[in-house]
């Protein structure tokens, strides 16, 4: 295959977006036309004198042939066809010595016949460009629009060779300095071709993504431009300098190799793809992407689109921006389809693009965040939203939300994790620890409690604000751990399961062992050791880093009736099947699995195991309780894990947890002891009432009934 395309790019034959139309009826059978000089002979003469511009009009591409194109530079233009574009470049005054070759006698002569008179310094001339008749170093600019794509249609050994010589054929005929620029659409192989080849030569590779017009009918990919500077090869230097330019007015950044490089690349076209479909309104699916960091490529913000075709439209409820306070991402309202559904809906917009804000990165405040997202954004907007429309920016309580990292590190065998403190609802605030392999989900949390001001203070701060009327600084975030708060609706459940043990009598004054697999941040055992004051609780946790968190971040704290054992639960419930069956009250699993393949998250699956479940059926007192926390997005997976526990366990209730994936699992030896939903909720209300002690606190935003009340029977 040999040069000769008409201004463009072959490439895009290949379903590229574009508007059907007496063109496209031109086009190649196959990749394999692409390189024929008869092919392109009776495409020139079916189409005429009309200029034929498949991508990369002169307007779009000028700012940067500008900067690479000087006006006494002699410049070759590869594979020219009727394009306008040297025409163009002549007609500005941007360069006049150009000539241009093309493997297509018709057009060539085409051409000759529409500038011989009006353009007398440039000049056409039938030529290949994979065997050219000009001396080495004869040009300071060789201009190849589309040339290469038409080429480089496939990996095929034949096809490479070509591109080689061609490739070989521009280095010859540059001068040192001189510049090589390909438009191009980008495609990886191509690209990655180009790239590689040149800079083993020695060469300075950069790549500008080229300002589109707006016209998303015509074409949806965006069009780039390869700038292959060519400089002396250095024998033993493996420095490579490639660098790419996201868009016009930035300064270049500097990719540590060729692979990254395509992938920027990739990530610009796919942000392109995801424009053109969100023009289209309204969109079916929720969008997200990532906005990152220009030097050092990190995620920034993360975006999602949500459209409402419910919403009714009209002029002022098109388009808006919400800002998720920061550390609120997880929760079910903005970290979930339905949640962000939702919100959408009840903020009234038919468009609406949430913004959540990540922990690695400082953010000044709302108007800072508007500045920095406002022309990006408007990328986002329905089509026909006016061009100076004003967009909301909304957020709850109009700020961007407290976020502070007291301490991060890294588990070998959890992975890297955070502690952080965020502002919730009401100025309350919240310790979360974070696993960063999975980012969106909360692992553990408590509330932290604001410190009671000491006596007489309050008269004191009174008359002090009477002579000191100057506005007050933020508030320092309170740092003591509230024990009386279970952050997770399942561990609300999980503390419920246990009236489901022995009589009607309340159980917190009863002597009970209770064995919790899985300690996170440890708010569970501790809740269960301070309110059950005859309780004593085993925990057992496989990594020492998490009970040096709870201890350090949490409040956690060992003691007569609270040891941890740092071990493996599967081991540790082996070793007391075997030693010491009918110890435990309840046995309770909040154990989350670190393989994020397995359509299960919690618990790992071999705690699942018939021969591992009767292992804890072992370590039960016959009266007892085995309460789980399944966390399964496999429905089969689900239903087998359902079939192995009913195996196991004649008696099994399960509790599902309101807009969450979680399904708590109340499992006891016999069915003796099966009581219906009502007779459940009565005995709820009596635990609750017992565990309610005068001067101890208590979390009154949630009823302990109501963890039980939509119970099931399996």
């Amino acid at each position: 295959m040999t040069s000769g395309v008409g201004g463009g790019g072959g490439a895009a034959a290949e379903g590229r977006g574009f508007e059907a139309g007496p063109a496209m009826e031109l086009l190649p059978r196959g990749p394999a036309e692409f390189g024929s000089a008869r092919y392109w002979d009776r495409f020139f003469r079916q189409r005429g004198r009309r200029p034929f511009e498949w991508y990369g009009a002169f307007p779009e591409l000028c700012p940067v042939l500008r900067k690479y194109v000087r006006p006494r530079d002699k410049v070759l233009v590869v594979g020219c066809g009727n394009s306008e574009l040297s025409e163009q470049m002549y007609d500005t005054g941007m360069c006049e010595d150009i000539v241009n070759i093309d493997i297509s006698d018709a057009v060539i002569r085409q051409m000759q016949e529409r500038s011989a008179s009006k353009r007398p310094k440039m000049s056409y001339v039938l030529m290949d460009v994979l065997q050219m008749d000009f001396p080495d170093a004869h040009f300071q600019v060789v201009l190849d629009k589309g040339t290469l794509d038409a080429i480089l249609t496939d990996d095929e050994e034949a096809t490479l060779s070509k591109v080689d010589r061609m490739f070989a054929e521009v280095s010859r005929v540059l001068q040192v300095g001189g510049r090589y620029l390909c438009v191009s659409l980008a495609q990886a192989h191509v690209l990655k071709k180009a790239v590689e080849y040149f800079s083993q030569e020695g060469w300075v590779v950069r790549v500008h993504e080229v300002a589109g017009s707006g016209d998303k009918q015509q074409f949806v990919l965006p069009v780039f431009v390869y700038v292959m500077t060519k400089f002396r090869k250095i024998p033993g230097s493996a420095q490579q300098i490639l660098e790419i330019c996201p868009e016009e007015q930035d300064k270049p950044m500097r990719m540590e190799s060729a692979e990254r490089l395509v992938e920027a690349v990739r990530d610009r076209q796919h942000y392109a793809l995801l424009c053109s479909q969100l023009s289209k309104t309204p969109c079916g699916e929720q969008l997200s992407l990532d906005l990152c960091e220009k030097v050092s490529g990190r995620p920034r913000y993360t975006l999602h689109v949500v459209d409402s075709p419910s919403v009714k439209p009209s002029r002022d409820n098109r388009f808006a921006i919400f800002i998720i306070p920061q550390g609120r991402e997880t929760e079910w309202l903005f970290g979930t389809e339905d949640g962000r559904r939702q919100l959408a809906t009840s903020a009234g917009f038919g468009r609406l693009v949430t913004v959540a804000l990540h922990r690695e990165q400082r953010y000044e405040g709302m108007a800072s965040i508007q500045a920095e997202l406002s022309g990006k954004v408007m990328e986002l907007a329905p089509p026909g939203l006016p061009a100076r429309q004003q967009v909301p920016f909304l957020s709850v309580g109009g700020d961007i939300g407290v976020r502070t990292v007291r301490h991060c590190d890294t588990s070998p065998l959890s992975g890297e994790y955070v502690v952080e403190d965020v502002k919730g609802d009401d100025a309350c605030y919240f310790r979360r620890l974070v696993f960063l392999s999975n980012r969106n989900v909360v692992q553990s949390e408590a509330r932290l409690l604001a410190p009671a001001p000491p006596p007489g203070t309050q008269e004191e701060g009174q008359k002090k604000r009477r002579k000191d009327k100057r506005k007050a600084g933020p508030a320092e975030p309170p740092t003591a751990i509230d024990k009386s708060y279970l952050c997770c609706e399942h561990h609300k459940a999980m503390v419920a399961g246990l009236c489901l043990l022995g009589s009607p009598d309340p159980v917190p004054g009863s002597p009970i062992a209770v064995l919790v697999v899985g300690l996170g941040g440890g708010s569970l055992p501790l809740f269960i050791h301070d309110y059950f004051s005859q309780a004593h609780v085993a925990v057992v946790e496989i990594d020492p880093c998490m009970l040096e968190v709870a201890t350090c971040w949490f409040g956690f704290s060992q003691g007569d009736r609270m040891q941890v054992h740092v071990a493996d639960g599967l081991d540790y419930v082996a070793k007391l099947a075997a030693e010491a069956p009918a110890r435990y009250d309840a046995v309770m699993f909040d154990v989350d699995s670190k393989d994020l393949t397995v359509g299960m998250s919690c618990p790992p699956p071999a705690f699942v195991e018939k021969p591992f479940l009767q292992k804890v059926k072992t370590i039960l007192k016959p009266e007892g309780v085995f309460v789980l926390n399944l966390v399964c997005r496999d429905a089969r997976l689900k239903e087998s894990v359902l079939a192995v526990l009913r195996e196991v366990f004649p008696l099994l209730y399960a509790r599902r947890i309101d807009g969450e994936v979680n399904e708590i699992l109340f499992c006891q030896p016999s069915p003796a002891g099966r009581r219906d939903p009502t007779e459940l909720g009565a005995r709820a209300r009596v635990l609750e009432g017992a565990l309610q002690q005068p001067g101890r606190p208590w979390d009154s935003s949630y009823v302990l009934a109501d963890m039980l009340q939509a119970v099931t029977i399996i």
